[in-house]
């Protein structure tokens, strides 16, 4: 059975917070991926940023529903939800538009667990971490290319 260890990408690009939006945009067309783990300055996995955080800063702003009663506007929909929307739409730096919970697994993950991560919380890519440090990442690639090799 292959595990993470066997399968990973081992020269991972990593992103810090104060990456900016267009040097991130820039990393993702030149070096072809799709997302990026976010380190701190020890190194350590803090989160991950993708291609689809950076799109959402062209979406629509979705303003939140609500019912004015007398004096009193009550929001139908959660305003902290439409905070961190605004916040991503109008992002400067990687810190605007991460993902602080990220999935990741140990080298010695079956490459069937991270196959079932991927599937069930749709996503791309998984980094590989021994403690918090990132040691690889497995994109799906990395999984496709399994069942040719």
């Amino acid at each position: 059975m292959q595990k993470a260890k066997d399968v990973m990408t081992k020269e991972v690009i990593t992103v810090r917070r104060e990456t900016t939006i267009r040097d991130l945009a820039l990393l993702f067309t030149e070096k072809r991926i799709s997302s990026a783990p976010v380190v701190d300055d020890a190194g350590d996995l803090i989160g991950i940023v993708s291609e689809s955080d950076l799109v959402e800063q062209d979406k629509n702003l979705h303003i939140p529903t609500v019912v004015s009663i007398f004096d009193w506007v009550i929001y139908l929909e959660s305003g902290k939800r439409f905070e961190k929307e605004l916040q991503k739409m109008t992002g400067q730096t990687v810190a605007d538009i991460y993902s602080e919970q990220v999935l990741s697994v140990g080298p010695e993950a079956p490459v069937s667990e991270i196959a079932d991560i991927m599937s069930r919380e749709r996503v791309h890519a998984v980094p590989v971490v021994e403690g918090k440090r990132v040691v690889g990442v497995v994109g799906r690639i990395d999984l496709i290319k399994t069942m040719i090799g």
